[in-house]
């Protein structure tokens, strides 16, 4: 069964605020912010509420720039369909929270090798304002003894999501 995920990524001039996972599904790696979407709420709901609980800010005017979709050769129970988003307005400082440590990044300095291994091929399309869908599958996934080796990918280049 697919699970609905969504994935927040913050810019502010020439940075990407990021946040080193510390606990669970990739945890060791830099990423966007999000997870799981509860029952009563909408995706762009799940977007604001885990940029909030992940890293103390409140969006403001969210963008939904992606949607990619990951399976996993040795877990194929394990489907995600990620949408993400974008904002340039938010409200707050950017605080560590029990599951991520928020850093911001320069747009050149991007730290793709402490990165799921797809983010090399769609956050580039992400920082050129490009929007995009795309599937990614994974031998299986990543964590602090596992870097995740993509099997099979694509990527398309949308007008819009």
């Amino acid at each position: 069964m697919k699970k609905l995920v969504t994935l927040c990524l913050v810019e502010k001039e020439n940075h990407v605020l990021l946040g080193m996972k510390k606990r669970g599904f990739g945890a060791g790696l830099y990423n966007g912010f999000g997870g799981k979407i509860d029952s009563n709420e909408t995706i762009m709901e799940a977007a604001e509420r885990e940029l909030c609980e992940e890293a103390g800010i409140k969006a403001g005017v969210l963008q939904q720039v992606g949607v990619l979709n990951f399976t996993f050769r040795d877990e194929p129970e394990l489907e995600l369909e990620m949408h993400i988003f974008r904002t340039h307005d938010f409200e707050g400082v950017p605080v560590e929270s029990e599951e991520m440590r928020p850093q911001w990044f320069h747009r050149d300095d991007i730290p793709y090798a402490h990165m799921w291994a797809s983010d090399a091929a769609w956050f580039p399309l992400f920082l050129a304002g490009q929007t995009f869908t795309g599937s990614f599958c994974f031998d299986k996934p990543a964590s602090s003894s596992h870097t995740a080796v993509i099997l099979e990918q694509q990527i398309v280049l949308v007008e819009q999501i």
